[in-house]
């Protein structure tokens, strides 16, 4: 049943919503910055990111958030001509769910309101039938239960009592509410089973919006666990009605790769099925739509007067070092302090891939990034040009040779399938390679097995990014592309 993402690469907790013929999706972040990326699809299958609802300090300030930390997942609505969105920022957690609104979901998105007293992760808006505001979410531990509240969305204070609505169908973590109204019925859309290979969709139903709430007898209604589908972790599922009054359902999932017990690297993606009603109770039909490979080619030659959306830090706002100019994108010395996480990334978006950094002047590293304990980089030295990789607390220099500063010099890596004569118990889930671009061609330094820089060895909820960062004395880069590999013999050419 397992086929494309509609929105590929480190996508995870996806929500969606409609307005008139357009759609929104929202997906969480975690510890980048800007936050909760933004995109607009008219057809369901081809989306484009037009923003990020978090993208100014005063609304989230992420410099300490540890990996996995930063922002949870977030709810998309429209009401009364505005878009709401609420979500969890981990490290200020006890000051209840984060709401945000805007007229136009491109931005600019106001500043937040905190809901204290609404403690948890995961949190929903909805609206009933008289206009009265809902706030639902998922208490945060091992004996998770969803809960409910009344609330103001514009001043953040809740105007009830929290009420537990549903604690799941038995399985781990019941998280992720969402609610949605269809015909007398109120739908509890949740997750349960942990985001790894047991996630799974579950729904209840009730006449009212505050419950009781009756579980679907055929629950979990969505789950690829013990399969042998190539999605896996399926889940965290929302729904949207079309103007055609069919409905469909994103969710999330993981294209896991290589030997048991395989292994994802690009993080958890948001995918698409139809949805049919069946005594009226939703099930899923993934097979319903027939999703192409998205387009991820990413190219930037920094002439405009802004980053692209695409662009993410690990070191809070990238404009703190980071500034568009006539020569390209400048890249300040790193704070000692922050020497690791100050560089500008986007998320690596296929199984085979290649990056390039163009750098017109200085010191820089093209890093290849999964968390601050598992990472890669190629770096252009004043001595020399090396390859690091941090594996848990092992740091180590892979290769190096003397640095060839006659011009502007082109950092790369590959991310390649492993070779078929690979035995299949040692299978990876790529190759990765670090080098140069030298007169077209791809000259390959090192080396190294894709394993280890995945969710599987690393732990954690995010994917790959791909950065460029500067080292001592700063650095200008001229050009950066990400481009898909389609087929094995590109991998030792130019893109």
């Amino acid at each position: 049943m397992g086929g494309n993402p509609i929105i590929p690469g480190f996508h995870p907790d996806p929500t969606i919503c409609r307005v008139g013929d357009d759609y929104y999706i929202a997906v969480s972040s975690f510890e980048y910055f800007p936050a909760v990326p933004i995109f607009h699809s008219r057809d369901l299958i081809r989306w484009t990111q037009i923003g990020n609802a978090l993208d100014r300090v005063s609304q989230l300030d992420l410099r300490e958030a540890i990996d996995s930390g930063g922002i949870f997942a977030p709810t998309l609505r429209h009401h009364d001509g505005r878009f709401w969105l609420v979500t969890t920022d981990q490290a200020r957690m006890t000051r209840g769910q984060l709401i945000v609104s805007a007229e136009d979901p491109a931005g600019p998105w106001s500043e937040p309101v905190f809901v204290a007293g609404a403690l948890g992760v995961d949190p929903d808006l909805a609206w009933d039938i008289g206009g009265g505001c809902h706030l639902t979410w998922s208490t945060y531990g091992d004996a998770s239960v969803i809960l409910q509240a009344a609330v103001d969305p514009s001043a953040g204070v809740l105007l009830s009592e929290p009420q537990r609505l549903w604690s799941g169908t038995g399985l781990a973590a019941p998280e992720a509410p969402h609610l949605h109204r269809r015909g007398d019925w109120w739908y509890l859309l949740i997750a349960e089973g942990g985001t790894a290979r047991g996630h799974a969709v579950s729904v209840a139903r009730s006449r009212s919006i505050t419950g009781p709430y009756e579980g679907n007898p055929a629950n979990p209604i969505l789950t690829h666990r013990s399969t042998a589908d190539p999605v896996q972790n399926t889940g965290h599922a929302d729904l949207v009605k079309l103007p055609s009054g069919q409905w469909a359902a994103v969710y999330l999932g993981v294209r896991p790769r290589g030997f048991a017990p395989q292994f994802h690297v690009n993080g958890r993606e948001t995918f698409l099925a139809a949805v049919r009603w069946e005594d009226d109770w939703p099930v899923f039909d993934e097979g319903h739509y027939r999703v192409p490979p998205a387009d991820t080619t990413f190219i930037d030659d920094f002439d405009g007067d802004a980053l692209r959306p695409q662009w993410i830090s690990r070191a809070g706002d990238p404009l703190t070092f980071a500034a568009l100019g006539a020569e390209g994108l400048a890249l300040r010395t790193p704070d000692e302090e922050n020497r690791e996480h100050e560089f500008v990334a986007v998320r690596a978006r296929d199984d085979q891939w290649a990056a390039e950094a163009v750098i017109r002047a200085g010191s820089a590293r093209l890093i290849l990034w999964l968390d601050s304990w598992h990472w890669a980089r190629i770096g252009l030295y004043p001595d020399a040009v090396r390859v690091e990789v941090a594996l848990g607390e092992i740091r180590h220099t892979l290769a190096e040779v003397p640095a060839d500063t006659g011009g502007a010099d082109t950092l790369a890596i590959r991310a390649t399938r492993p070779a078929p004569e690979v035995d299949r118990i040692t299978s990876p889930p790529d190759r990765l390679a670090f080098g140069l671009l030298e007169g077209g061609e791809f000259r390959s330094l090192a080396e190294l097995d894709g394993r280890y820089l995945s969710t599987e060895v690393a732990g954690g909820f995010t994917g790959r990014v791909i950065g460029i960062g500067a080292a001592a004395g700063g650095a200008t880069i001229a050009r950066f592309a990400y481009t898909p590999i389609c087929d094995d013999n590109l991998v030792l050419k130019g893109i």
